[in-house]
C-alpha cells in the first residue's frame, strides 16, 4: 500500500510546493482537487499541464488523480432533468478525464455531493437513469486515456445519491464498463454503514475497489479522532490491496504541516506493526 495526500488541505500553496513538502514527509502521491488550480480545467494550458507533471516527477511524487470534480464551474449536475445541464456536465467530465491523463493521474474520484443530489421534485429512478447516462457518456474517453472513473459512496448527511458500498456496486454493475469502479471513504463509511469493516470486505470481495480515502469520522486526519484504523488497514493488507491510502481531511486545524506529518506517521506506524506481526 502507498500513502498519498489531498492537496486542498494546503490552502494557498502552489502545487509545486505541495509536491515537495509531501515528498519530504514520505508521501508517495498527491491527489488533486481541480478547483484549487483553476475555476475550470479548460483554463489550464497544455504547457502548464506538462509543468505540473514534471514538478511532481522532480519531487518523486505520483499524481494519483483528481477528486472534488464538479465543485467548479458552477451549474453542473449529473442527473438534472434539463438535458443542456447534463450535456454541459458530461463535457466537463470529459475535460477532467483529459486533464487527469495529461498530468499523469490514473483515477478520478467522483464525490461532489451537491452536484449529484436528487432534488425534492425529481423522480429518483429517473434521476438514477440520467446519472448512468452521464457516466456512460464519458467512459469511452476514460478508456482511451487509460484512467479509471470511481464513484464514491457518500453519507446521507451530504447527499441522497449513492450512500453505501452496496449502492455504489449496484451503479458499477449496471454501467458495466471496465473503466468505471468504486472507491471507499472511511469517514463516510463510519457515518453511513452499519460496520466499516464489513462494508470494506464487501467492496474488496467485489474486485471493484480501486482507491481508499483515510479520514476520521470527525473530518480530521487519521489518528486525530476516534476512528480505529488498525482493523481497516489489516483488512486491506489481508486482501492484498496495492492501491493508495489517500489522506483527505475536512477540518484543516491546526495547520497543514501538523495534519500531514502526524497522519502519515500514524498510518506508517500501523502498517509497520501489522507487517511485523505477519
Amino acid at each position: 500500500m502507498k500513502i498519498s495526500i489531498c492537496n486542498e488541505l494546503f490552502q494557498g500553496w502552489p502545487i509545486e510546493r505541495v509536491f515537495e513538502y509531501a515528498s519530504r514527509l514520505g508521501y508517495e502521491g498527491v491527489e488533486i482537487a481541480p478547483y484549487t488550480l483553476a475555476d475550470s480545467v479548460t483554463e489550464i494550458s497544455l504547457p502548464r499541464r506538462r509543468a505540473i507533471r514534471q514538478a511532481a516527477e522532480r519531487s518523486g511524487i505520483e499524481i494519483v488523480g483528481l477528486h472534488w470534480l464538479l465543485v467548479k464551474p458552477e451549474g453542473l449536475h449529473i442527473s438534472h432533468p434539463d438535458e443542456i445541464i447534463r450535456i454541459r456536465t458530461q463535457e466537463y467530465m470529459e475535460a477532467l478525464i483529459h486533464f487527469c491523463a495529461d498530468i499523469g493521474g490514473k483515477f478520478l474520484i467522483h464525490g461532489s455531493p451537491h452536484q449529484r443530489t436528487v432534488q425534492e421534485r425529481w423522480n429518483f429512478n429517473d434521476s438514477w437513469e440520467r446519472a448512468k447516462e452521464t457516466f456512460r457518456a464519458c467512459l469511452e474517453t476514460a478508456r482511451k486515456r487509460e484512467v479509471t472513473y470511481c464513484i464514491e459512496p457518500i453519507s446521507r448527511e451530504a447527499t441522497n445519491f449513492v450512500n453505501t458500498v452496496e449502492e455504489a456496486l449496484r451503479l458499477v454493475t449496471e454501467i458495466r464498463h471496465p473503466n468505471f469502479k468504486m472507491m471507499f471513504d472511511c469517514r463516510h463509511a463510519a457515518a453511513q454503514e452499519k460496520s466499516v469493516t464489513e462494508a470494506l470486505i464487501h467492496a474488496l470481495d467485489s474486485r471493484m475497489l480501486c482507491h481508499v480515502h483515510v479520514n476520521d469520522i470527525s473530518g480530521k486526519g487519521p489518528g486525530f479522532g476516534e476512528t480505529r484504523f488498525s482493523p481497516i488497514l489489516k483488512m486491506l493488507m489481508k486482501n492484498n490491496y496495492k492501491g493508495y491510502l489517500s489522506v483527505e481531511v475536512f477540518d484543516f486545524d491546526p495547520d497543514p504541516q501538523t495534519i500531514a506529518s502526524r497522519s502519515i506517521g500514524y498510518l506508517k506506524g500501523i502498517l509497520e506493526t501489522l507487517s511485523e506481526k505477519g
